[in-house]
């Protein structure tokens, strides 16, 4: 599902709401997260999951093209653990086999 999806659905599941008012909402939830996990904090929607940023360290990479090692830089990733609840909803009677 894409951004403007889900943007779709929730406005069809609240007629009482007009489209470019739920994708402001969208939006504002989506900046809201991007700009805590940029001050390095977490953010944890219960039932749902918790984003946080995981630091990746300097490293020698290689370049595949040619095999020439590259120095790569650290940087920060960010890190999505799914809640118990959402964990739970996905893995009720799926058999892997």
């Amino acid at each position: 599902m894409i951004k403007s999806e889900l943007v779709q659905r929730i406005a069809e599941a609240n007629p009482h709401l007009y489209q470019r008012d739920v994708e402001n909402i969208v939006n504002a939830i989506l900046d809201e997260i991007v700009t805590a996990l940029a001050r390095g904090d977490r953010v944890e929607l219960r039932g749902f999951g918790a984003f946080s940023v995981k630091s990746r360290p300097a490293r020698t990479g290689r370049n595949p093209r040619t095999g020439a090692h590259v120095a790569v830089d650290g940087k920060a990733v960010p890190y999505f653990k799914t809640g118990k609840e959402m964990r739970e909803r996905l893995n009720n009677g799926v058999d892997l086999e």
